[in-house]
């Protein structure tokens, strides 16, 4: 005979339904900062911490590493937010954006922009404890991530002003170690602006059909028939600036090794876009996780190996 009382069985059934709704009430936020999907987080990351490890000889502080990994979440949790709230009524004619918070309503556009200033006061506080360089540096980004979902409208190049803003955490990871940011700071940035401008460009390529009738403009429909020469020009651009970065930080074999790994990861993307599938240009996109991964790699162990 079950001795457990009927009271307490319905009881933890109820529980466990609240907590079940409580789960589904706030994996809309989540879904909302796309944390679910953390393609974007290691794209903007990656450039950053090429910058922490080349500045710091690769040896970066404790607290810095911790406030622009940090950051870099945040930021980009924040970037998500208010890009969906800008697109809130494009959305649902795309296919590939059409189930998103915002665009299915299942968010209100007071409650998205209430996170996003929550997201944007936790990156100012982080940036607080950095120097003054940094500190504006850091409002600049803030500026572009708003502006960047509003020049699809009007920009044939809103992938450049994407670039800007992906790239951001690369002079500001100089400023906070330096104090200054140097020529080789701006190149690396350079270099990461170029790649970003590579895989947003790969991934507008997934959207191109849906773009054009909603009128949203971008790289892949600006570029046309040329687009995958474009694309594996910009390639070469990135590398040789790469190139460039390494002799400049005096970078040995170890980096050219990442290098190396990061062209073959390029090629294999310009197989994957061969055909202008979307699913295969959206698997191009999201290589470039490893092609990042692939320089950082370099750079690390280039300082760990060295005498």
């Amino acid at each position: 005979m079950n001795s457990t009382p009927k009271g307490d069985l319905r009881g933890r059934v109820s529980a466990g339904r609240q907590a079940s709704l409580l789960l589904q009430h706030y994996y809309r936020y989540v879904r909302l900062m796309r944390l679910d999907k953390p393609i974007g987080i290691w794209l903007l990351l990656w450039p950053t911490l090429w910058a922490l490890w080349i500045v710091s000889a690769g040896h970066p502080d404790q607290k810095m590493f911790l406030i622009f990994v940090v950051g870099t979440i945040v930021v980009r949790s924040a970037g998500c937010v208010i890009n969906d709230l800008a697109d809130r009524k494009i959305d649902p004619h795309v296919a590939r954006t059409a189930h998103r918070p915002l665009a299915t309503g299942a968010v209100t556009p007071a409650e998205a922009l209430l996170l996003f200033f929550a997201l944007m006061l936790i990156a100012l506080g982080l940036v607080l404890s950095l120097n003054r360089l940094t500190l504006l540096l850091a409002l600049g980004g803030a500026a572009v991530t708003v502006l960047y979902p509003f020049t699809k409208r009007f920009m044939s190049t809103p992938q450049f002003v994407l670039g800007v803003a992906f790239a951001w955490g690369v002079p500001m990871a100089f400023a906070a170690t330096l104090g200054d940011v140097p020529r080789l700071g701006w190149l690396l940035f350079l270099s990461a602006v170029i790649w970003v401008i590579v895989y947003d460009t790969q991934y507008a390529m997934t959207d191109r059909v849906d773009d054009l009738k909603v009128g949203i403009r971008s790289t892949a429909i600006l570029f046309g028939d040329l687009d995958r020469l474009f694309i594996a020009g910009l390639q070469l651009l990135l590398l040789a600036s790469l190139v460039l970065v390494g002799h400049s930080a005096q970078l040995g074999v170890w980096f050219y090794g990442g290098l190396g790994a990061a062209a073959a990861f390029s090629l294999y993307q310009t197989y994957l876009i061969k055909d202008r599938d979307g699913g295969q240009c959206f698997r191009a996109f999201l290589n470039n996780a490893w092609l990042g991964g692939a320089v950082f790699c370099g750079i690390a162990l280039d300082y760990l190996f060295r005498g």
